[in-house]
């Protein structure tokens, strides 16, 4: 299944859907927009990480980290767990997975 063709025969109904679509997509590439928040989306890829993990994986600040994972949390994309003093986080779905890998493949990938 591809793009869909948008023309005047296009209902109502499906292009309301696709605003919704774009709106959705629009708002996770604006979370994933920040290099600091893509390095956090990059090691969940791997695994839950816990906060302390994070900060020395990125070599940052708990304060800068917890923003960060703040706005991932917001947009829906990592889900916290907490053990004890400890607070882990991980990839809420596949989504982030995939965006993750394409954007390896296209930007990171020794050919």
């Amino acid at each position: 299944m591809g793009i869909p063709i948008i023309d005047d025969k296009i209902c109502a109904a499906d292009l309301d859907r696709m605003m919704d679509s774009a709106t959705d997509a629009s708002n996770f590439l604006k979370a994933i927009s920040h290099e600091g928040r893509l390095m956090i989306l990059c090691h969940l890829a791997t695994g839950e990480k816990s906060v302390t993990e994070l900060e020395e994986l990125l070599a940052a600040r708990q304060a800068a980290v917890s923003q960060q994972l703040a706005r991932l949390r917001l947009e829906g994309l990592v889900t916290p767990r907490r053990d004890g003093k400890a607070i882990y986080y991980r990839l809420t779905d596949q989504k982030p997975r995939q965006i993750i890998d394409l954007i390896y493949d296209m930007f990171c990938r020794v050919a």
